[in-house]
């Protein structure tokens, strides 16, 4: 007679693999979301100059998620003309509170894999984020306050493993005003909706411009090796 137990089933999933499955699932989910949302925005043209605000809170997320690739302020400029400033802040932190929490579980999952363990313990990032650490909370609310871009601070307080309800106080708290008075300047002066345009053309080239330059001479570069 064959033994039975010589017969090995499956070998049963451990409890930390289905951890890591579900966050790269979770991590999977959030980018195609936000990616969706942008997609909708820059292909319809209805949305893009609709006046309801929940376009508002939803354009937070493209406009706001890990680098971004198109301006927020000129959407601020835009809403203060139809809404109170209070209301536009108001709306608008509420979409960017929850955009920086999915910032912050990203970047958490992006510093977490090998090659940005090995990153992080490089003696330049030690020594930022030793620089960060001596006032963090200043830091972010100078940087939110300010037209500092904000997306490295994004990745800095996942490296500095800085409490993420801190990090979302600081966000509320330096954003808030900032919010406020664009909408505020929006809706004293009017702005016409072509001018606004031309701000968010302007930004976007002086935001995207520098990254197309680097890539496109980066390949090059290879194609030159390569010949």
């Amino acid at each position: 007679m064959k033994n039975n137990n010589n017969i090995s089933g499956p070998s049963p999933v451990k409890p930390r693999e289905i951890r890591s499955k579900i966050r790269t699932l979770i991590f999977a989910l959030q980018i195609i979301v936000v990616a969706a949302l942008l997609v909708l925005w820059l292909s319809s043209e209805s949305i893009q100059k609709s006046k309801d605000l929940w376009v508002l809170f939803i354009y937070s997320f493209p406009s706001q998620f890990l680098i971004p690739i198109v301006p927020h302020e000129p959407v601020l400029l835009y809403f203060g003309k139809f809404y109170s400033p209070l209301t536009v802040a108001l709306v608008d932190i509420a979409g960017t509170l929850l955009t920086e929490a999915l910032n912050y579980s990203v970047f958490k999952f992006i510093i977490d894999t090998n090659f940005f363990q090995k990153m992080h313990h490089t003696k330049s990032a030690a020594k930022v984020v030793e620089l960060f650490n001596k006032a963090p909370f200043v830091a972010l609310l100078v940087a939110g306050l300010t037209p500092v871009p904000f997306y490295p601070f994004r990745f800095l307080v996942v490296m500095a493993h800085y409490p993420i309800w801190k990090y979302l106080l600081a966000v509320f708290l330096s954003r808030t005003p900032r919010f406020y008075v664009l909408a505020l300047i929006g809706r004293a002066i009017k702005i016409p909706d072509y001018l606004i345009i031309v701000i968010f053309i302007i930004l976007i080239v002086s935001v995207n411009g520098p990254i197309l330059r680097r890539f496109l001479k980066k390949r090059q570069r290879n194609k030159t090796y390569a010949s």
